[in-house]
C-alpha cells in the first residue's frame, strides 16, 4: 500500500493548518536540509495578548546568508524557554482550559534542553500531536540520504524512498513544483486548502486564525479538533 507523504520545514509552535497537514499524511517529513531563513516561522510564532499579537522567538545563531541549513541552526540563548513559558502564563492564564493543560506545557517548556532548533521544533510537534490525537509518523528528510540536486527531483526522490503514492503540500509550493515530474512517476500531487476554518472562543478580540495552535488548545481544550479541517474525518 502506497503512503500519503507530506513534507515541510519545521516550524516553532505552528498554526492549526500545519497540524492539519500532518494529520492528512501517513508520514510527515521535516524538510530541514534547506537554507535557514531569518524572520520566518522556523524559530518564531505569534500568540494573542490584551495588547494585540506578539511574537515568541527562539534566539538562534546565524552564520551568514547562504551558509546555514535549518538542521544546523542552534539556539543562542538557553533561557528562551522560561521566557516563552512566562509569556504564555501571563497571557493565557484566563483561558478556559489553561489549568487542564498547564502541567503539560510547563514541562514541555521548562524541561526543554535541546540545542538545535529542529530538535526543539520536533519535541513540540510530537507533544502537540499527542494532545490533538494525531498519530502520524514524523521523520526527518536527512533519514533518506537524498542525492538529487533539483528542488522537485529531490522531493520526488524522497517520496519514492518513503514509499509515497501521494504527496501533500501547502499551496505556496505551486510556485516551484514541477507537476509533470510527479505525473511521470505516478505520484499524486495534492495541495492543501486552508479555507473554511470556523472561529472559536478566543481571548482578546478581534479574532484571528493566524496564531500558534497553543491558542486553540488553551481556549477550546478537548474540543480543539472541532475547529480544524482534518481531525474529525480524514479523507
Amino acid at each position: 500500500m502506497k503512503k500519503r507523504i507530506a513534507a515541510i520545514q519545521s516550524n516553532y509552535i505552528p498554526w492549526k493548518g500545519y497540524f492539519d497537514l500532518i494529520n492528512m499524511a501517513d508520514e510527515f517529513i521535516l524538510y530541514d536540509d534547506v537554507q535557514y531563513t531569518k524572520k520566518d516561522w522556523r524559530n518564531r510564532n505569534r500568540i494573542k495578548t490584551p495588547n494585540g499579537l506578539i511574537w515568541l522567538t527562539i534566539p538562534v545563531k546565524v552564520k551568514g546568508r547562504f551558509h546555514q541549513k535549518i538542521r544546523e541552526t542552534a539556539v543562542s540563548d538557553y533561557r528562551w524557554n522560561r521566557r516563552h513559558w512566562n509569556s504564555i502564563v501571563c497571557n493565557y492564564s484566563r483561558a478556559k482550559h489553561f489549568v487542564a493543560f498547564r502541567d503539560v506545557f510547563e514541562e514541555l517548556y521548562l524541561d526543554c534542553n535541546e540545542r538545535l532548533l529542529s530538535h526543539i521544533n520536533y519535541r513540540f510537534l510530537k507533544t502537540i500531536c499527542r494532545i490533538l490525537g494525531i498519530d502520524t509518523r514524523i521523520s526527518f528528510v536527512m533519514d533518506y540520504n537524498l542525492t538529487e540536486k533539483g528542488k522537485t527531483a529531490k522531493i520526488i526522490e524522497m517520496c519514492k524512498k518513503a514509499g509515497a503514492g501521494e504527496y501533500i503540500v501547502g499551496p505556496a509550493a505551486k510556485a516551484y513544483i514541477e507537476e509533470d515530474l510527479f505525473r511521470q512517476e505516478n505520484i499524486k500531487l495534492r495541495y492543501m486548502d486552508y479555507n473554511g476554518y470556523p472561529k472559536y472562543n478566543q481571548l482578546y478580540p478581534p479574532f484571528t486564525h493566524h496564531v500558534s495552535i497553543i491558542d486553540l488548545i488553551l481556549n477550546e481544550g478537548s474540543d480543539a479538533s472541532k475547529y480544524m479541517l482534518s481531525l474529525e474525518n480524514r479523507t
